[in-house]
């Protein structure tokens, strides 16, 4: 059994250049996006956190994979996403067929503006 990876660096150096270079243009675009995001290892993944969980991603034998952490965002996108295999928490993409930047982009604010609404309601709530 191997160790844990403990941070982002650490997981990206396990892939081969192709993976690594997708994946950190993933990572790129995602702190573009929420540049006060937290990077950090959920589930043994890269993710992100912004006033909760933000997004993740992870690679995988056969493709890589973008988790945004909740079902209403894939719902959200249904129409951008088509061309990507998706389940309820996973949007599903190779490196020769790699998922948009300006898609990523709207995906992670949607998901900043998620959060900082969940968060906006629970203040309210505890008041």
């Amino acid at each position: 059994m191997k160790a844990p990876v403990k941070d982002i660096d650490t997981y990206l150096s396990l892939y081969p250049e192709k993976v690594r270079v997708a994946l950190e243009k993933l990572r790129h675009t995602i702190l573009l996006v929420a540049p006060d995001a937290v990077e950090v290892i959920s589930y043994g993944m890269p993710a992100f956190k912004y006033h909760g969980m933000l997004v993740g991603f992870a690679a995988f034998k056969e493709h890589c994979s973008l988790f945004p952490w909740d079902g209403k965002t894939i719902m959200e996108f249904k129409d951008e996403l088509k061309k990507f295999s998706v389940s309820k928490g996973t949007i599903r993409f190779t490196i020769e067929k790699p998922l948009p930047v300006t898609l990523v982009k709207k995906i992670v604010k949607y998901r900043v503006k998620m959060n900082l609404e969940k968060e906006a309601r629970k203040k309210k709530i505890s008041k």
